[in-house]
């Protein structure tokens, strides 16, 4: 174990290619109801973004239909990965507005 730079928590280091060094030494797991809710979407919303590649996902084997686990980091990263972006003009027109 060794202390991160900030001196806060520490993070395990392992060889290149193990599993260790694919996941973080503190990885905080979800499944697809408990990632809706951290998202604050449902979960059909989240598992269509699943299909279409906009976020991670983890499918577990050994079962009928799939079940998903989710990285809460993983989450983070894709909604900051893809910032929104505003149009300078209004989208309707103060003098074509009715009041």
């Amino acid at each position: 174990m060794h202390e991160n730079k900030m001196g806060s928590a520490p993070f395990s280091v392992a060889a290149p290619g193990s599993a260790s060094s694919v996941f973080p030494a503190k990885s905080e797991w979800l499944t697809a109801t408990e990632a809706a809710q951290y998202l604050k979407v449902k979960p059909r919303s989240l598992l269509l973004w699943v299909r279409e590649g906009r976020v991670p996902a983890y499918a577990l084997s050994g079962t009928k239909r799939r079940v998903w686990r989710f990285r809460k980091d993983d989450l983070d990263n894709a909604l900051l990965s893809r910032p929104v972006v505003t149009s300078k003009t209004p989208a309707v027109l103060a003098h074509e507005r009715r009041l």
